[in-house]
């Protein structure tokens, strides 16, 4: 039976992931300015807990009905935030950010397989291909050194945290059509800052010296993170977690531009990068369409 691509629209849930995605790789440059000034713990939950008080006076409306399975899943989903924002933070003190992206990564390519374990739905042949090209287009923007990296303490701990954004992510499918949007969205925010605050004294980091950049950045930084978490959970009602996640591939390339803006040059296997991360996008908007074939041809009977 004949068969031919077809392009799919994108859909408005679509466009608003790659909108927040937008804004999320912009916030590169800001978080490492805030770690000149602040221990990573202390900074994460600082940014969530701004988050999650601004989410509060959004939908403090809604609180009064909350459920125990808007707790329970938003709880989830906040543990995963803490553990993954937190971990590659802290990666990040001792890694460089090139080898920290080509590690994160490694979420991309993990997302379609968990998605198939956990939900029993394998996702598109095309939908592997665009996270394919969009791994392979981080792994360039990451740059060659990032492949020479050592199993030092920094590179361990940031491999840790691709597993808790990926449970982020299918847990956010897993609950989305099962909770209201303004709830999970506060405990999930409030969750991550609580239990980052929780962290320090167990690995003994001090409240940092105070800062007009950790605190401006956090206040920007929780703004951002309400309205990327807010953007995701409503998104992925309808929109698979494989395809989110290559979505979300495009981080590296929109921090890539923000730091060209702010006068980082780029090499020219970056730009390559960029351009197989978008190669994904698109290739993962392909469906394949079977075509009948007249009656005439297959020999079949004509209906009347």
């Amino acid at each position: 039976m004949p068969t031919r691509l077809r392009w799919m629209r994108l859909r408005p849930q679509e466009l608003a992931l790659i909108a927040i995605t937008a804004v999320w790789g912009g916030t590169f440059l800001v978080v490492h300015w805030a770690m000149e000034h602040s221990g990573p713990w202390f900074f994460v939950g600082i940014r969530f807990l701004l988050a999650g008080l601004i989410s509060v006076v959004l939908f403090w409306r809604s609180l009064r009905g909350i459920r125990w399975i808007d707790i329970g899943a938003g709880a989830s989903i906040g543990l995963m935030i803490h553990l993954g924002y937190g971990l590659q933070t802290l990666g990040l003190q001792t890694i460089e950010s090139s080898t920290s992206a080509f590690i994160t990564a490694l979420y991309v390519p993990m997302v379609p397989f968990a998605q198939w374990l956990f939900f029993r739905r394998r996702p598109p042949a095309l939908a592997f291909l665009g996270a394919g090209l969009a791994f392979a287009g981080l792994v360039l923007i990451a740059g060659p050194a990032a492949l020479t990296f050592s199993l030092g303490t920094g590179e361990v701990v940031t491999l840790v945290s691709t597993l808790p954004i990926v449970g982020e992510i299918i847990l956010i499918s897993a609950f989305a059509n099962r909770i209201d949007l303004g709830r999970i969205t506060v405990v999930q925010l409030l969750t991550a800052g609580i239990l980052s605050f929780a962290t320090m004294p167990v690995v003994g980091e001090a409240i940092p010296d105070f800062s007009w950049v950790w605190l401006i950045a956090g206040v920007a930084l929780g703004a951002s993170s309400c309205l990327i978490q807010l953007t995701m959970n409503w998104a992925q009602r309808s929109v698979s977690a494989t395809r989110a996640t290559i979505i979300y591939a495009g981080e590296p390339v929109w921090a890539a531009i923000v730091g060209r803006i702010a006068g980082e040059r780029l090499p020219f296997a970056a730009l390559i990068g960029g351009a197989l991360v978008v190669l994904g996008i698109l290739a993962s908007e392909l469906r394949i369409v079977r075509r009948k074939q007249p009656a005439a041809e297959t020999g079949e009977p004509l209906s009347a």
